[in-house]
């Protein structure tokens, strides 16, 4: 560490002069906060900014760096998806009650009791006094799930805090790198996926498979890397000849091509067998238009141009998956026999692709919480009351892990309606999902026309 002094910032209103690229990070929050948010006054964000400043002031994270850089990247990647004044001001506070020897009352004293509820909520998660590792583990994430159920920003800012705390892990021993990854593998990432937040999701299971599997990583990565030249290339032609063609038939659309992230194609590789060149969705292209009208449309076209792959068409609009995900799905085969994906959306299908359930923040100018669609969150409710009902720590673990490890089944009702259920469902959680009072009533079940048992496992197919 440098022993001359850092550079430094303006004095702010309460004294504290705050080094540069402190000062810088947060003048950026208030201007994404400013440009997503133009009619709200920012003045909360700014207390809130110098209030944990001067907390966290002599403070440093194992790095070396000032411990306020923490708050303030949480801050940001939660400001990053529109998150509202409350979320932002949580984001800068989450660690002041655990970490500094402010009280929570000190805390709704200044901000409130809507914040010091979400600071409470964060906290709790991380300070309990449990003995044994899994007992920790699964009465931490009880703590969560509750703490979800009443207030849905305390996830989102846990999940950004985990974020970053997996960005910055290189700093912690081998021994807390592998058991915070395989918690974040585990827990937060399938969370991150249940919400819809696709991005999160893909940076943190890519930031845990980094310290799980370094070698499997090293070599996924390396592999993609040295073809990344001619992907570039590839994907390149195929979205100029995508664009051109859709914009002469006078479709408006947007044109994306990526690499499938490393941890994608390894989990694909391990459960099929395959190798790296048979990862038919290894490159995609991502077609962003303005109506469901012309998604299909698109899908047209895709198929007129190059050829599908059998069993490769997904139609996420018309049978949404259950985290409310929409798209168009197809893999074709390419210039020179090289397949890629194609996925088809609207713009705001693409919003809540990437963003889930912050793209749905409805919190009005002025009005306290509307929260999130409750259908978004049934889920879970679901797994509260499961938790309340078991005592054993280890049987809720695997309980949640396999919630959030869902194979979605689709059934059909008689009259055509979809309802999507989870892996191992039965005819009788068929019956409540339709309503309570047929799920009271039901004595017995046929699956395409087929008489079957009450425990009998419901597939797709």
């Amino acid at each position: 560490m440098s022993s001359s002094a850092p550079e430094e910032g303006p004095t702010s209103p309460t004294g504290i002069r705050a080094p540069e690229p402190i000062a810088g990070m947060y003048e950026q929050l208030e201007a994404v906060f400013r440009a997503g948010r133009p009619l709200e006054d920012p003045a909360p964000l700014r207390k809130a900014y110098e209030f944990a400043a001067r907390l966290h002031a002599n403070q440093e994270r194992r790095s070396g760096e000032p411990y306020l850089i923490h708050p303030l990247t949480v801050a940001l990647t939660l400001a990053d998806l529109r998150m509202d004044l409350v979320g932002l001001v949580t984001a800068l506070l989450h660690d002041v009650v655990e970490d500094t020897a402010v009280t929570l009352d000190e805390v709704r004293r200044e901000f409130g009791e809507e914040v010091a509820r979400c600071v409470d909520g964060v906290t709790k998660l991380s300070k309990l006094d449990i003995y044994s590792p899994q007992q920790r583990q699964a009465e931490s994430f009880r703590k969560m799930l509750l703490a979800m159920v009443s207030d849905i920003r305390v996830i989102l800012v846990k999940l950004a805090d985990r974020l970053h705390n997996m960005q910055t892990l290189g700093h912690m021993t081998r021994e807390e790198q592998e058991r915070i990854a395989l918690e974040t593998l585990e827990i937060y990432a399938p969370i991150a996926n249940r919400l819809g937040m696709g991005r999160i999701r893909g940076e943190l299971e890519d930031l845990a498979f980094q310290y799980l599997e370094p070698e499997a990583y090293a070599e996924i990565t390396r592999e993609i890397e040295s073809k990344r030249p001619a992907t570039e290339e590839f994907l390149n032609q195929i979205r100029q000849h995508i664009e051109a063609k859709l914009a002469a038939d006078g479709i408006p659309a947007r044109v994306e091509g990526r690499v499938k992230r490393a941890y994608s194609v390894y989990r694909k590789m391990k459960q099929r067998k395959i190798p790296l060149d048979q990862v038919y969705d290894l490159l995609a292209v991502r077609v962003i238009t303005d109506s469901v009208k012309n998604c299909y449309a698109v899908l047209g076209f895709i198929h007129g141009e190059w050829h599908p792959i059998p069993g490769r068409i997904k139609d996420f609009i018309a049978i949404p998956r259950p985290n409310r995900y929409k798209s168009l799905h197809t893999s074709v085969i390419g210039p020179g026999g090289h397949p890629f994906e194609v996925q088809i959306r609207t713009e705001e299908m693409h919003r809540i692709a990437e963003e889930g359930i912050a793209a749905h923040w409805k919190y009005k100018e002025g009005v306290k919480g509307t929260g999130p669609d409750e259908h978004q969150i049934a889920w879970l409710r679901q797994l509260v009351e499961w938790q309340r009902e078991m005592r054993d720590p280890g049987d809720f673990m695997s309980t949640l892990k396999v919630d959030l490890y869902p194979e979605e089944v689709y059934c059909f009702t008689p009259k055509g309606k979809v309802i999507a259920l989870p892996r191992g469902a039965t005819p009788i959680d068929f019956a409540y999902a339709i309503h309570s009072d047929v799920g009271h009533t039901c004595v017995g079940a046929k699956v395409n026309g087929r008489i079957v048992p009450l425990r009998y496992n419901l597939r797709n197919g």
